[in-house]
């Protein structure tokens, strides 16, 4: 088994630290629709969200918010149209939102709160 240096060592374990400190995907889908913004499943992905109703289901289910669901019709990558549902929350939804962004940000791994 190789020996690893301490360089090596404290790179990887810089590595896991900043890996911990990212917020996660429903914390980042989360943080964006309580800002007052919308979204659908395209441009979910430069959130790193692949599937967005999935997302939307759990943040429904485990934390009781409730979204406006609207359909629309996009362009696919082949400018053919598709079917999609666009995501938002009211506003009294989204104060609820920043309450829950609130409690998973300190239950997040390498932060304070989930350190106590």
């Amino acid at each position: 088994m190789k020996q690893l240096t301490l360089t090596e060592y404290e790179f990887r374990q810089e590595k896991v630290a900043a890996t911990s400190r990212s917020p996660s995907k429903i914390t980042r889908i989360l943080a964006h629709l309580a800002s007052g913004a919308s979204l659908n499943r395209f441009e979910a992905e430069p959130l790193g969200d692949h599937c967005l109703n999935s997302t939307i289901a759990t943040l429904a289910n485990q934390y009781g918010l409730n979204f406006i669901r609207l359909p629309e019709r996009v362009p696919n990558r082949w400018g053919e149209p598709c079917r999609v549902t666009r995501y938002s929350l009211t506003k009294s939804e989204r104060a609820l939102a920043r309450m829950v962004l609130e409690k998973l940000q300190r239950e997040a791994p390498g932060s304070a709160g989930a350190l106590a």
